[in-house]
């Protein structure tokens, strides 16, 4: 734990950012959205004259967090920016940077449930079908969308997840997926017979293609040649490729929400949990390490379920 006394509150946010990173494992999307929130607390603490931790108050931090609201910032974003907040001043207490955590009592506004979107199954099927129409042409990149599409909806990864597989990581056999989630934590998770199918053609014609369309480089990494979903330029596929190929698919869908490579993670958990699966395995299936946060499917099958009997019962 990187100690973080007589320091300025810069060199502490710093070296809380380092923390987070190097000791906790977190992602760099989640690291990025705690470095942007500290940078809001830190102007608005250099704005009143605050640059020691030893200055830092549970009152300055509320007034910070006021502030924001009256700006008009959503619930979620005052939450998040609430716990970004409770972490950093643990964190300075751990440290010895200041004698008591002031943050301990801070509350997080309350946010209103919001259902994640989820495609029907029909919906689905014609999405996949519409992309192995496609792959069947032969096109390397086609071949790719498909077999992407097929293992987020089959094993409800999440996009950092997939984009950060290796060759070895997919055994074709056992039909499953080794893949590192939140935290550098390992899991095993299984995929189907369809998307063993794409992930095969891909890896066959697909891939290769890929490697052979791009720059001849003797010097090309093991990092880059080991990855399994490519690039046209043969490198690692990146995060915001799989977004637009993802939002491209489900702009066609009907349907509101957020439409990038989560809403599969969120359909493959819903249509398990239809089907009968055990709420503890779909935690496992997911990665989460809370039940709590997998139980927002069971409200999304409740509320399908309502919508349903709305619709069909005559006395509803």
């Amino acid at each position: 734990m990187p100690e973080a006394g007589g320091v300025t509150l810069l060199a502490a946010a710093d070296g809380f950012l380092l923390y987070l990173t190097a000791e906790r494992g977190y992602s760099e999307h989640t690291v990025r959205a705690y470095r942007t929130d500290l940078a809001q607390l830190l102007d608005f603490l250099t704005d009143r004259g605050v640059t020691e931790p030893a200055d830092l108050t549970l009152d300055l931090v509320r007034d910070w967090l006021w502030q924001a609201s009256q700006a008009g910032l959503a619930r979620t974003t005052l939450a998040r920016r609430s716990a970004t907040a409770r972490s950093f001043t643990r964190w300075l207490a751990h440290t010895g940077a200041i004698p008591v955590d002031v943050g301990v009592r801070l509350k997080s506004p309350k946010t209103g449930r919001t259902l994640p979107r989820v495609v029907s199954h029909g919906q689905m099927d014609t999405l996949l079908d519409g992309l192995a129409a496609r792959a069947a042409t032969g096109d390397p990149a086609s071949l790719r969308d498909a077999a992407i599409v097929e293992l987020l909806y089959a094993s409800a990864l999440r996009v950092s997840e997939l984009v950060g597989l290796d060759v070895p990581d997919i055994d074709l056999d056992r039909l499953t997926v080794r893949v590192t989630g939140k935290g550098a934590k390992e899991r095993v998770v299984p995929f189907g017979v369809p998307a063993q199918s794409a992930i095969v053609d891909y890896l066959r014609r697909g891939r290769p293609a890929l490697l052979a369309a791009s720059a001849t480089d003797a010097g090309r990494s093991a990092q880059r040649t080991a990855a399994v979903f490519l690039g046209a330029q043969g490198d690692r596929l990146g995060v915001r490729a799989v977004y637009r190929l993802v939002a491209a698919l489900l702009a066609s869908v009907p349907g509101t929400g957020p439409s990038g490579p989560h809403a599969l993670r969120h359909t493959a958990a819903t249509h398990l949990l239809d089907g009968g699966a055990d709420l503890r395995a779909v935690q496992e299936l997911l990665g989460h390490a809370s039940l709590g946060t997998t139980q927002i499917y069971t409200h999304v099958s409740a509320e399908r379920l309502k919508q349903t009997y709305r619709t069909a019962h005559p006395r509803a």
